[in-house]
């Protein structure tokens, strides 16, 4: 029996969709996806690391793995009642009871310069810094305040003002890391440096994909500055995962994206491992300025390295952060 023209439609376009799905997940894991596991089995005794975001999804899976090789982890978080809470579960996990919760919100300028004043005083060194908080504005514009756009100033106007706070402490350790985790994503935004707090943004979810390309930019300005230091800088792509982010789409737009992406999800624990990579492995030692997925090196767009924009978003970063002359300079 032929089938009725009319009906085409009801075939046609449900089989195209399958197609087009299957070609993207395939694509995505050759090219993007994050499976592999950190296979490095380097200890981290004696070591210091301080972690931001890590109350869930891969901030937590890498507090945990961390504290499993016998680091010394503070964890930064702006919901302290939670992270005390995680804290006593990979306590009981690791056995590891040299895991600390300190109170940062990256949101306040005020909260980053208390939360490091206070890591300046109580800690004599810092071995790796990771700047892994994030979040994303999916409807509406937010302002903090500091009168910064919010996702901008989580993203990467917080983490830049904490790096200048903690630098004389990375310093002092031996061989230091700052690991910051960024997001393919950076290739479907550019940063506009006439509008470099847009508290107006017409697509808010946009900015995402701008701090994203912020954290690279940030990044390998920070390895250029840094050389010479001991003290390197790197980015990963950790992946696709369900994370946090996306607890701020309305709850119809949500499950059409989770039943659309769900082919692409890695797991938190997954996801987690180029960190973990960058912040054990003793093959890297002295390697800066590099992008990393899937536990190695990775490339980036030619014009994303622009060191002329590194350099000039790096000056509109201290005015946009209140960088005082008795701070810290990198």
């Amino acid at each position: 029996m032929f089938w009725n023209i009319t009906n085409w439609p009801l075939i046609f376009y449900p089989a195209v969709f399958g197609v087009i799905n299957l070609y993207l997940v395939i694509y995505w894991n050759y090219f993007y996806n994050v499976t592999s596991f950190c296979k490095n089995n380097t200890r981290m005794d004696g070591k210091t690391v301080i972690i931001t975001g890590c109350t869930s999804g891969i901030g937590k899976e890498t507090v945990k793995d961390l504290a499993k090789r016998g680091a010394k982890v503070i964890m930064a978080c702006r919901n302290v009642d939670l992270a005390n809470k995680i804290k006593e579960d990979i306590i009981k996990e690791t056995n590891n009871f040299n895991i600390n919760v300190r109170k940062l919100d990256l949101c306040s300028l005020q909260s980053i310069r208390k939360f490091a004043e206070q890591i300046n005083k109580e800690e004599s060194k810092l071995d790796v810094l990771i700047h892994n908080a994030g979040v994303a504005q999916f409807l509406r514009n937010e302002v903090s305040k500091d009168n910064l756009e919010i996702t901008m100033q989580t993203n990467h106007y917080g983490p830049f003002l904490l790096t200048h706070l903690l630098i004389d402490l990375l310093k002092r350790s031996y061989r230091s890391r700052i690991i910051v985790v960024s997001s393919i994503g950076y290739r479907f935004a550019s940063i506009n440096l006439n509008n470099p707090n847009p508290t107006n943004a017409i697509l808010p979810f946009y900015l995402y994909f701008v701090s994203k390309r912020a954290n690279v930019v940030f990044t390998l300005e920070l390895a250029r500055r840094l050389e010479g230091t001991g003290v390197t800088a790197n980015c990963i792509h950790p992946g696709i995962i369900e994370t946090n982010l996306l607890q701020n789409i309305p709850n119809g737009f949500y499950w059409f994206l989770i039943l659309v992406l769900k082919p692409f999800f890695i797991t938190a624990e997954q996801g987690a491992q180029t960190t973990i990579y960058l912040a054990v492995s003793e093959e890297i030692n002295g390697v800066t300025g590099k992008y990393f997925k899937n536990c190695m090196e990775a490339s980036l767009t030619k014009n994303v390295k622009n060191s002329v924009l590194g350099k000039k978003f790096w000056e509109i970063s201290e005015r946009m952060v209140k960088l005082q002359p008795t701070d810290p300079k990198i």
